[in-house]
């Protein structure tokens, strides 16, 4: 089954797309080629407990099990050591990426609290989305007797856009909600 963002690309945005820049070929469209959820495990990172129920909620919402991130220097003021635990990042690609995409623009979006909107300063230069999540319980895959821990994590859509005015564009036409 094609996800429903993909079949969207397809019929919609390429076409719009096309018009609207000239491009010649439906190859030379923008498209994206990956989503990244990073998450700091900060304060809580001496918890053991609490690291795994964050692992296991982040594979709940993403599908797939996350990489743990190590500290690469020791920063006496952060009171790190090198080696430490210190994030994870899951990195979404293929089918995953685009049931993950559908799933926080239908749904965890719009039941965030007192949401009105992304920002367009949310998309960089070269096209790519950075959107920062407060609270993980806004997934419908976590169930709200779990909720030890709320932790907030980083969503990066990354796209083959050249400009910005590219990415604004595809992300519009994929329906994600920006300000007016």
């Amino acid at each position: 089954m094609i996800p429903r963002i993909l079949e969207k690309y397809r019929k919609e945005v390429v076409p719009a797309m096309k018009d609207k820049f000239g491009y010649k070929s439906s190859m030379a469209v923008p498209k994206l080629t990956k989503i990244t959820l990073n998450i700091g495990t900060g304060r809580i990172a001496k918890d053991s407990k609490a690291i795994e129920r964050i692992e296991k909620d982040l594979v709940k919402m993403s599908g797939q099990k996350p990489v743990i991130r190590k500290a690469k220097k020791s920063i006496a003021g952060f009171k790190l050591r090198e080696g430490s635990n210190v994030g994870m990042v899951v990195t979404l690609r293929g089918k995953r990426m685009y049931d993950f995409m559908d799933r926080l623009i239908a749904i965890a979006l719009p039941r965030s609290r007192d949401f009105r909107g992304i920002e367009h300063s949310a998309v960089d230069q070269h096209g790519n989305l950075n959107i920062g999540i407060r609270e993980h319980n806004i997934f419908p895959e976590i169930s709200y007797e779990s909720l030890k821990d709320i932790f907030g994590f980083q969503v990066t859509a990354t796209t083959t856009a050249h400009t910005k005015a590219e990415g604004v564009m595809l992300f519009t036409l994929l329906g994600v909600p920006f300000k007016k």
